[in-house]
């Protein structure tokens, strides 16, 4: 588990960081307000040093969510006002770009790919929840996409502790680099004087 390097413009991927998800929500190996935490950290470092933040949140508004059929159907109904709001702790920075999905990854019916390639990303460093779903989904379809993913495995959290550590021992290391925020953050090293 380690950081190889950084390219000159990664962007950090969050998630479904977000009031409905992380309300409530009991998750392992790490609690979500760890994740959330360590998140917000990573946000604050790269928009010190002006590379791009992007939160994926998910909704369900009416437009429908993925309709394949599947043996566990995800839950019905309206969600409560706010359940797709971003977390307080990731929300209201002007330059982060907010991606709305209604599946699992964060590039099917999406402008994610549009979005970073007009910053000129050519690596996503992933952060949120779940790990096996839409942190699993969104890194597949990054790296299918030719970008340079990294997974930062103590920022991610699942509800299952024997699907995260699948993801991460079995599946990240063939689509990524799997690391952590501390060696995200000293690979950053100091921001720019200004």
């Amino acid at each position: 588990m380690t950081l190889s390097t950084l390219d000159p413009v990664p962007a950090l991927v969050a998630i479904d960081l977000q009031r409905g998800i992380a309300s409530g929500r009991e998750t392992t190996p790490h609690p979500l307000a760890d994740v959330i935490a360590r998140s917000a950290e990573l946000a604050d470092a790269f928009r010190a040093r002006g590379l791009p933040v992007i939160l994926v949140r998910v909704t369900l508004d009416g437009a429908g969510f993925s309709p394949g059929r599947s043996d566990r159907p995800r839950a019905g109904g309206t969600p409560p006002e706010g359940w797709d709001e971003i977390v307080d702790e990731l929300a209201g920075h002007p330059t982060d770009v907010v991606v709305t999905k209604r599946n699992v990854g964060g590039f099917v019916g999406t402008d994610l790919d549009l979005q970073l390639r007009r910053r000129g990303v050519t690596q996503v460093l992933f952060t949120g929840v779940a790990t096996s779903m839409g942190v699993e989904g969104t890194a597949r379809a990054a790296h299918d996409h030719g970008y340079h993913v990294v997974l930062v495995t103590d920022a991610m959290a699942d509800t299952d502790e024997a699907t995260h550590h699948h993801s991460v021992g079995a599946i990240f290391p063939k689509i990524g680099e799997t690391t952590t925020t501390a060696e995200v953050l000293a690979t950053l090293g100091a921001p720019a004087a200004v």
